[in-house]
């Protein structure tokens, strides 16, 4: 665990010893407050539209946290999606092109110590970010009866849909020495995995119920509004360890060819 934390304090320091985290921050917390605006804007004229009228044909009043909370979870994933490789672009990227790679593999760090030290970072500063845009969700429940229990659930959503991201943009850093070409392959994964329940039809029918299950919007599409599955839990821990250990197969190979 000793080695684990000091590969986690040092990809901290870098993070913050610059400009990436706060610019990705910064954008990302901008991004999410215009649409978390959007959202409360939206809300404000469903309330003022609904009448009594409604009422009597059994038309239900908005709910905030369907209309509100559940939307800006959601939302969130889309925006994850552009800004996680940036954080996990220069994980191992970075070390390949400056040529520290070459001491960290050949230091008494293991593998995976390296691996979880690296992504125990990311998944921390991803966490601090959350953690920020939840004042938001604070200011609503100051004026909305939010179901905390929901709110709870997708946060643990998001935790978990993180974990996932990071999982893939490591492995994509760890194939490639160019940082923006990381950025490319895990953009492109991720938004695979993202689209992939919309085209059952290209390859029959029979496979369209494995593309379901690999979609990771539908996994955090039950927890975000408040439908905790333990099968949602166990795919996305069973996703976020099968791309740390491709990473970890993908840094071996490298040590054994050398």
């Amino acid at each position: 665990m000793g080695n684990i934390a000091a590969i986690f304090w040092k990809e901290m320091r870098s993070y913050f010893g610059s400009p990436i985290a706060y610019v990705v921050a910064t954008g990302f917390l901008l991004m999410m407050g215009y649409l978390f605006q959007n959202e409360i804007v939206e809300f404000r004229a469903k309330c003022l539209n609904y009448t009594f009228q409604h009422q009597e044909h059994g038309v239900d009043p908005p709910n905030v946290n369907e209309d509100v909370v559940f939307h800006f979870f959601l939302s969130q994933c889309l925006v994850w999606l552009v800004v996680t490789p940036m954080l996990t672009m220069r994980l191992f990227a970075e070390e390949k092109g400056s040529g520290t790679i070459e001491l960290l593999m050949t230091s008494p760090l293991t593998t995976w110590q390296v691996v979880l030290g690296k992504f125990a970072a990311c998944l921390g500063l991803y966490v601090i970010i959350e953690l920020l845009l939840l004042s938001l969700i604070i200011v609503v429940s100051f004026y909305g009866d939010l179901n905390w229990a929901r709110v709870l659930s997708a946060c643990a959503a998001i935790l978990l849909l993180g974990g996932s991201f990071i999982s893939v943009g490591i492995l994509a850093s760890s194939l490639t020495d160019k940082q923006i070409v990381a950025v490319v392959i895990a953009f492109v994964l991720l938004l695979l995995l993202f689209v992939v329940r919309y085209s059952p039809e290209l390859i029959g029918r029979e496979w369209a119920t494995v593309l379901f299950y690999l979609s990771l919007i539908d996994h955090t599409r039950d927890m975000a509004r408040g439908v905790v599955d333990s099968s949602d839990v166990i795919f996305f821990l069973t996703f976020t360890f099968f791309f740390l250990f491709l990473t970890h197969a993908a840094l071996e190979s490298r040590r054994w060819r050398r």
